[in-house]
Formats: structure tokens, C-alpha cells, sequence
């Protein structure tokens, strides 16, 4: 018997898709159901390691967690990875195949699609139910053509759609009656429901739209979902969309938001500390006085250095310096803090090379061969373990390397430290998730004795109030119809 295939599928980007995807999986998982997320195509800078070597979206991530399963290649096949407005790095099954710009990705979809059907026919032989996340809108009438992400893979597969809106943008029913109107009648007809979002407020004064959406398209609203405040998930792709006030932080972490800027969830156990307080500096913006500046990863390092110098950071990098501050450079943010970053083979862009911000002794050389690790470690400036995952296709060399900033479980070492300790720099992703490597580095950086998190566990506590979302604001007799989880619960 094959899986149960539930598609979600969102008038807008950011509607919520991520979030009910997770919500249902762990509603069917803790009910006794094998369930897997899938999400044919994604576009996103925010990208996982699996155990099976390759690399995917971080809310398929999150959403295998939901699951009670490690990340594989399968939930999400095709990965596209923008290093440029007009081009991206295309990832198959965890594996980047090329650079394409929007034509060339257009005329190679024939062949994404292949890889997202193998994908899709291994889940279903494996596991009961299987749910599903679109991508963007499917109302976007210039993407239709060979669509892989919304409704071409769901007629291929003949499954179901929830079609979900967000109803703190405003025009919630606009969003749903014109998506609906701009697809063809079969596409129509699959869509079963509805799910309005991040709704605040009295339910019973928005009553007479839902009944009036029901009226006007004879499809029923399967619920209507609050606005969970202090949700702690890892975002697709978006920044943050505001900064929080924390009177009580005693270490400001200021962060450069790169045009590039990639895996910014690694700021997420910042973001959460109660002790400390994050901003993200867009362009534009001068850099604030802070104790600790760290610089992100990129997908297009020697663009986003160039930018960097053009808004000024190297002068307030210098500054902060010369004032005691600490600076912290992960991957890219890495390379930018050698000698210069060399791109021969025009891996991220025009061949050719950049000088760096020259606070450590490193060269660094893009090649073609990813690395892509998941690895554990100890902190070479403190008694704690790390852990975190690479994703890089530089390769640093230089007399900085000697005094590592953590030496990994496989043997090798990991990034660099000055020798004064103010500037410090590693390749590893989600280093801050470990609570030892957290508190070890806030130590580092200023904040003794600081309060221990564990993100994990928060993201776990996050998935669970998705969960109970469900129980009580969705109809969960139609999802068990559709799932056909009657015959999976015990």
C-alpha cells in the first residue's frame, strides 16, 4: 500500500505554508502515523545537511523533526540557491549539478522533474502518509508552464490541496477567491479547503466572510489559525521581519544583513537568548556599537565582501576592534576575514579575486567540489562540545589555521583564532544550537555566567503548539478522511 499524499499549497510566500506542513506532521506523527514531509522545489539560502550526505531546505529540516526523522535528500529534491537576482546554484538530491540562469532552470525542469518523481515514488513506498509543501503561489500565471513546485506536481500525482492564506497582510478572501479563479477547472477541483492564518482577534466578527467564502466557491474552510506569538521555528528563507526589544540583554550582537546572506538561522539560539540582543543591520544602516559583530555566510562571498566595504563595515569592524570588541566570522563570513578570497573557476560568479578584510592569516580558494559534512567537535578555547554541519566550497589555507577554533571528531580542525582571541572564524553552521558551544562562545564574547538554552528543545516546544493548533482550530475528521489515518492509528 502507498502513502496518502496531502498537498499545502499558499496564496503568497510567507503565508504560513512551512509552518502548517510542520504542524501536520507532528499532529499524524504523534497519533501513530509514519509520516514524511516533501517539497518538490524550493528556493532558499537557509540549507541542511542529511545523513545521507546532501543538502536541502532547513524547513524540511524542522519539518523531518516534526516527523521524528533525520533530515534525507528525498524531502526535498530540488534545491535552488540564488547567487545572483537573475541566476542560481542548482541542487539535485543534495547535490549542486550547475549554475543556471532563469532561462537555462526553465529549459532543465524537464529533468528536475525526474528527480522530484523518483523522490516522490521512495516516500510513498515508504512511509503511510506523506505531506506536502508548495512553493510561492500557484496563481503565479508566468511559472506555469512545467511547474514543478505547486499544481504540476499535483496533478502528476492526482493529490489533494489546502490552499491557505494570511490574513494579517490583509484581503484574505481576494488572495483565496483569485488564486482560485486563475487556475484551470481540474486544478480547481483539487483544491478541498481552505486555512486562514495568523488570525487575531474575534473569530465570530470574521464568521460572515468565512460563510460567504464557503458560498462563493463551494469549498469549506477547514479552520481558521491564530497568531502563535514567540514561535520558535527556523525560517525558510525571510529575515526577520522585526527586531526584538530585550531590556534585560547584556550582550548586543549586531549582524550585516549580507544580499546573500545564507543559513541565517544560526542566529536563532541569539535571536531566542533572553540575555542577549541581535540586530540585523540592513543596507543602509550604520553598524551600532556592540560587544559582538558577527559576520554570516554567503552564497556569493566576493559580492557580498564588496558590499560589505561599500556600506562601511571595514571601517567599523576596525573601530570595534580598537574599542576591545569581538568579531565572529562563520563560512563566509570566514573567508571574509583572510587575506582574500579566490574564485578561479567563477563558482559564484565572474572568475577572479578579492582582497579580504585581512584580520586573519587565510587565503581562500573556491572549488568545484562541495563539502558538505555533519560533524561534531570540542571547542579549542573552551571545555565544550560543538557540533554543527558544513556547506561550503571554499578551501582556507594559512598560518591563522595553526590556532583552530575547534577540532572536529573526524580529526581534522575547524576555522581559525587570532592570537589576541578578538577575532575568531569557523565554517561550521548552527554552532550556536549546541547549549555548551553557546554558552562557551557568549562567554567568549563577553557574557559570563550566562542563562543556558537549548534551541532544540524550544523548536521541539514550537512543533508541539503547531500540533495542538491543529486539535483545536482545523477540522481534523476531514485531514483524518483524506489521510486515511483511521486505518494508521492504533
Amino acid at each position: 500500500m502507498t502513502a496518502r499524499v496531502l498537498m499545502v499549497q499558499g496564496c503568497t510566500s510567507d503565508a504560513g505554508k512551512s509552518a502548517l506542513v510542520t504542524a501536520l506532521c507532528r499532529w499524524a506523527y504523534r497519533r501513530g502515523v509514519r509520516v514524511a514531509p516533501f517539497k518538490p522545489q524550493n528556493m532558499a539560502l537557509n540549507s541542511a545537511v542529511t545523513v545521507d550526505g546532501g543538502e536541502i531546505g532547513r524547513a524540511q529540516a524542522v519539518q523531518a523533526q516534526a516527523c521524528g526523522l533525520n533530515p534525507q535528500i528525498d524531502f526535498n529534491p530540488v534545491l535552488l540557491k540564488p547567487n545572483s537576482d537573475v541566476g542560481a546554484q542548482v541542487i539535485v538530491h543534495g547535490r549542486p549539478v550547475a549554475n543556471m540562469d532563469a532561462r537555462d532552470y526553465h529549459d532543465y525542469k524537464r529533468r528536475a522533474f525526474d528527480a522530484v518523481m523518483e523522490s516522490h515514488r521512495r516516500l510513498i513506498d515508504a512511509y503511510d502518509v506523506v505531506v506536502v509543501e508548495g512553493a510561492g503561489s500557484p496563481a503565479e500565471i508566468n511559472l506555469r508552464d512545467r511547474d514543478i513546485a505547486n499544481m504540476g506536481y499535483a496533478e502528476a500525482v492526482d493529490c489533494p490541496v489546502i490552499l491557505m492564506a494570511d490574513i494579517d497582510r490583509g484581503g484574505v478572501f481576494a488572495h483565496l477567491v483569485g488564486t482560485l479563479a486563475l487556475l484551470s477547472v481540474s486544478e480547481r477541483k483539487r483544491v478541498v479547503g481552505f486555512v486562514i492564518n495568523r488570525f487575531r482577534g474575534d473569530l465570530a466578527l470574521l464568521q460572515s466572510g468565512l460563510d460567504w467564502l464557503e458560498r462563493e466557491t463551494g469549498k469549506p474552510v477547514l479552520g481558521v489559525l491564530p497568531y502563535l506569538h514567540g514561535l520558535h521555528l527556523e525560517a525558510e528563507d525571510a529575515l526577520p521581519r522585526e527586531h526584538q526589544n530585550k531590556p534585560q540583554a547584556r550582550l548586543r550582537v549586531a549582524v550585516p544583513a549580507l544580499p546573500r546572506i545564507s543559513n541565517h538561522t544560526d542566529f536563532d539560539a541569539l535571536r531566542a537568548h533572553p540575555e542577549v540582543d541581535l540586530q540585523i543591520i540592513g543596507p543602509g544602516d550604520a553598524p551600532p556599537a556592540c560587544d559582538l559583530i558577527v559576520l554570516p555566510g554567503s552564497k556569493s562571498t566576493r559580492a557580498d565582501l564588496a558590499w560589505l566595504q561599500a556600506q562601511g563595515w571595514d571601517r567599523a569592524i576596525a573601530r570595534h576592534l580598537r574599542y576591545g570588541g569581538k568579531v565572529l566570522g562563520i563560512c563566509g563570513g570566514l573567508q571574509m576575514l583572510g587575506r582574500a578570497v579566490h574564485d578561479p573557476q567563477g563558482m559564484e560568479g565572474a572568475s577572479g579575486s578579492s582582497d579580504g578584510l585581512g584580520w586573519l592569516d587565510l587565503e581562500t580558494t573556491l572549488e568545484p567540489i562541495k563539502q558538505l559534512h555533519c560533524v561534531t567537535g570540542r571547542l579549542a578555547f573552551a571545555d565544550a562540545d560543538v557540533r554543527g554541519y558544513e556547506i561550503h566550497c571554499g578551501v582556507s589555507r594559512g598560518q591563522a589555521m595553526a590556532n583552530p577554533f575547534a577540532r572536529l571528531s573526524d580529526g581534522r580542525s575547524d576555522g581559525a583564532m587570532s592570537a589576541d582571541s578578538q577575532i575568531a572564524g569557523s565554517y561550521l553552521h548552527g554552532l550556536f544550537d549546541d547549549p555548551q558551544a553557546l554558552s562557551a562562545i557568549l562567554q567568549w564574547a563577553g557574557l559570563h555566567r550566562a542563562s543556558t538554552l537549548d534551541v532544540h528543545a524550544l523548536r521541539e516546544v514550537s512543533i508541539e503548539r503547531l500540533a495542538d493548533a491543529i486539535e483545536s482550530h482545523l477540522d481534523t475528521r476531514r485531514l483524518e478522511q483524506w489521510l486515511g489515518m483511521t486505518a494508521c492509528v492504533p
